[in-house]
C-alpha cells in the first residue's frame, strides 16, 4: 500500500509530465500562428486595443472592449433574422467613418445595398464578397488578412 508521500510523489511527478507537455503545445502553437496566439492571461498584461464601436452601448459593453477591436477579423453568427448584418453594417459605417477600409463577406447573399447605405456605409469603398461556399469565405478572408 502506498504511503500519503508516495501519492504525492506520483502525483506531482504527473502534473509535471502534464505541464511540460501543456508548455510544449504552446511552444508549438506560438512558433506556427506567431507570438500572441495563445497565452495564460494571468502572464501578460492586458493590452488597451483599439476598437470601433457597434452604435449600440449595450452590445460595446457585452463585449467588454466598447466594440470590435480594430484591424481584426470578427465573425457575426446567429439565428436568421436576428440582427447580425445590421450589427455588421453598422460596425463598417463606423470603421469608414473612422478612416478605415472594410471587407464584407456575405455567405447569405442577403446583403441590400440600399439598406446598407441607409446605415451609413459608403457603398463606393465597401468591398463585398457573396462566396458560393464556407471554404470559398475563408479563402477569401485569407486572402484579405495578408492583403
Amino acid at each position: 500500500m502506498a504511503t500519503k508521500t508516495e501519492e504525492k510523489t506520483a502525483t506531482d511527478k504527473l502534473a509535471a509530465a502534464r505541464n511540460k507537455n501543456l508548455d510544449l503545445a504552446i511552444q508549438q502553437i506560438a512558433k506556427d500562428y506567431g507570438e500572441g496566439a495563445i497565452m495564460r492571461l494571468g502572464d501578460e498584461k492586458i493590452v488597451d486595443i483599439d476598437v470601433i464601436p457597434t452604435g449600440n452601448i449595450l452590445i460595446d459593453r457585452a463585449l467588454g472592449v466598447g466594440g470590435f477591436p480594430r484591424g481584426r477579423v470578427v465573425e457575426v453568427f446567429g439565428p436568421e433574422s436576428s440582427g447580425k448584418t445590421t450589427l455588421a453594417l453598422t460596425v463598417v459605417a463606423q470603421a469608414q467613418k473612422r478612416g478605415g477600409l472594410a471587407a464584407f463577406i456575405d455567405v447569405e447573399h442577403a446583403l441590400d445595398p440600399a439598406y446598407a447605405k441607409r446605415l451609413g456605409v459608403n457603398l463606393d469603398d465597401l468591398l463585398v464578397s457573396q462566396p458560393s461556399s464556407g471554404e470559398e469565405a475563408l479563402r477569401i478572408c485569407e486572402t484579405l488578412v495578408r492583403s
